[in-house]
C-alpha cells in the first residue's frame, strides 16, 4: 500500500488516536483536491458499500503533493479484504487513494505495536520517547536504547504528578430519575467526565478508577457489565456505555432536527439562548449528527433564525453579514454580552415614565343639602306624608289640600 511522501503509517495512527477515532473504523483518503467540500467527500466515500455511512473527522494539507489528506470514520469496522485501493471522482480528477490504518496480518503483533499500546495505556505518545532521545545521545537505535528510553518514561509516569490532582473528584451519578439531591444529571456529569478524560495526564487505569468511584446504583451496574464483557475497555468506552444506557435514544439526525427547531423564549436574553444552543449542538456532535468544521456556521444560522426578541443586537453586531466567516462560540458570546450590557446601561441613563394612579373625580350633584335656617322652633309643622299603594307598589305621597294658608300651631 503506497503512502504519501513524508507521511508514515505511525503518524497517521497518532493522528487518528489524537482525534479519538477507532483504528478499525478509520481510513485515510490521499490525493483529495484542496477545494473539495466535506459533504462531497462524505458522499463520494459512501459510494463504497463496505464503508456504509462515512463521516470526515480531520483534514491536513500536504504541501508537496498539493492536495489534502482526509481522515474518515465509518460506523462499522473496515474490512481490508473488501476495500478497494482507490476511489474515482465523478469530476474526472485523479483517483483518491484509500489508506487503511489496520494491519492485515494481526496474528503476531510487532514490537512497535506493543510499545504503542503500552504508551497508550500510560497516557503518553511517541513524542515523549523522542524527547528522551534528544536529551541523551544514544548510539544508534538498538533495542537496548529503546528499552532504556521506555523504562525512563515509565519511571516518570509512575511518579505521583501534581497535574493529576488538579481535577477534583467527580460528583456522584447513579442514573436515577428524577436526579436525587447531591447528585449530577447525566448531561452535567458527562461534561465533567469528558473534560477529565481529555485533560488529565494520568493513565487510563487512573481515569477508569475516577469514573467508577463516582458511580452507584444502576450506573455502576452498567460499568460492571462493560468490564465483564470487555476488560480492556477505555475510559471513553465507559462514558459511551453510560450515555447509551441513560441518555436520549435519539440519533444524531433527530438531535440535529431538534436543534434546528429551537427558538428564543419570551424574556430570555440572547446570551442565555446562545448557551442553550451550544449545549444542544454539543449533543448533536457527540452523536455524529454534524462535523466539527460546520459547528460555527450552523450555530450562527440557528441563532439568527431562532432569535425573536433581539433584532437590534443582531443588527448592531452585523451577524447576518458574517455568515460566510462565522465567529466561534466564545467570540460570539463575548460580543453579545457586551452589547447586552451596553443596552442595559443605556436604559438606566434614560428617564423613565412612571404610571401614577389618578384620583377619580366625582361630579357634584345639582341638589345641594339645605342648611338649617334661623326660624323659630315650632313655626313649621310636620310634612303631610302618607303611605299609599299605587298600582300595587307601596310609596310615600304628599297630601295637599290645595289651599295656600299657612298653619301656625298653638305651641309657637
Amino acid at each position: 500500500m503506497d503512502f504519501p511522501k513524508e507521511v508514515t503509517l505511525s503518524e497517521l495512527i497518532e493522528w487518528c488516536e489524537g482525534l479519538g477515532v477507532n483504528l478499525s473504523h478509520a481510513f485515510v483518503l490521499s490525493g483529495v483536491p484542496p477545494d473539495a467540500e466535506v459533504s462531497d467527500i462524505e458522499e463520494l466515500a459512501q459510494t463504497v458499500k463496505v464503508f456504509g455511512r462515512v463521516r470526515v473527522r480531520g483534514e491536513k494539507y500536504h504541501s508537496q503533493m498539493q492536495c489534502k489528506i482526509v481522515l474518515c470514520e465509518c460506523r462499522q469496522p473496515v474490512s481490508p479484504d473488501h476495500t478497494p485501493p482507490e476511489i474515482r471522482s465523478v469530476r474526472g480528477e485523479l483517483p483518491w487513494k484509500i489508506i487503511l490504518l489496520t494491519n492485515r496480518d494481526t496474528e503476531t503483533p510487532q514490537f512497535s505495536d506493543k510499545i504503542r499500546k503500552l504508551l497508550q495505556e500510560e497516557g503518553k505518545t511517541m513524542d515523549d520517547v523522542r524527547a528522551l532521545f534528544s536529551k541523551e545521545p544514544l548510539h544508534g537505535s538498538s533495542p537496548d536504547s529503546i528499552i532504556r528510553a521506555v523504562g525512563d518514561l515509565l519511571e516518570k509516569t509512575m511518579r505521583p504528578s501534581s497535574d493529576n490532582t488538579v481535577f477534583r473528584r467527580l460528583r456522584t451519578f447513579s442514573g436515577t430519575i428524577p436526579t436525587p439531591p447531591g447528585e449530577e444529571s447525566l448531561e452535567h456529569w458527562l461534561a465533567q467526565a469528558r473534560l477529565m478524560v481529555e485533560e488529565c495526564t494520568g493513565s487510563n487505569r487512573e481515569k477508569r478508577t475516577r469514573i467508577v468511584e463516582s458511580l452507584k446504583g444502576p450506573a455502576l451496574d452498567i460499568i460492571q457489565a462493560v468490564r465483564l464483557n470487555e476488560p480492556e475497555a477505555t475510559p471513553s468506552d465507559y462514558l459511551t456505555a453510560l450515555e447509551n444506557a441513560f441518555g436520549t435514544p435519539e440519533s444524531g439526525e433527530d438531535l440535529y432536527f431538534a436543534f434546528r427547531s429551537m427558538h428564543q423564549q419570551f424574556g430570555e436574553k440572547l446570551s442565555d439562548f446562545l448557551q442553550r444552543l451550544e449545549r444542544s449542538l454539543r449533543r448533536v456532535l457527540h452523536r455524529g449528527g454534524i462535523s466539527p468544521q460546520r459547528m460555527d456556521q450552523v450555530r450562527l444560522e440557528q441563532l439568527i433564525r431562532g432569535s425573536a426578541q433581539s433584532d437590534m443586537i443582531l443588527v448592531h453586531l452585523r451577524l447576518r453579514e458574517r455568515k460566510e466567516r462565522p465567529p466561534t462560540f466564545l467570540q460570539l458570546l463575548n460580543e453579545i454580552r457586551e452589547e447586552e450590557e451596553y443596552e442595559a446601561s443605556r436604559r438606566k441613563l434614560n428617564p423613565t415614565v412612571r404610571q401614577v394612579q389618578a384620583t377619580k373625580e366625582t361630579k357634584q350633584g345639582k341638589v345641594k343639602s339645605i342648611q338649617s335656617s334661623n326660624l323659630p322652633e315650632g313655626l313649621v309643622g310636620p310634612s303631610p306624608l302618607a303611605s299609599v299603594t299605587l298600582e300595587g307598589q307601596p310609596c310615600q305621597a304628599l297630601l295637599d289640600s290645595g289651599s295656600r294658608v299657612t298653619i301656625v300651631f298653638e305651641n309657637w
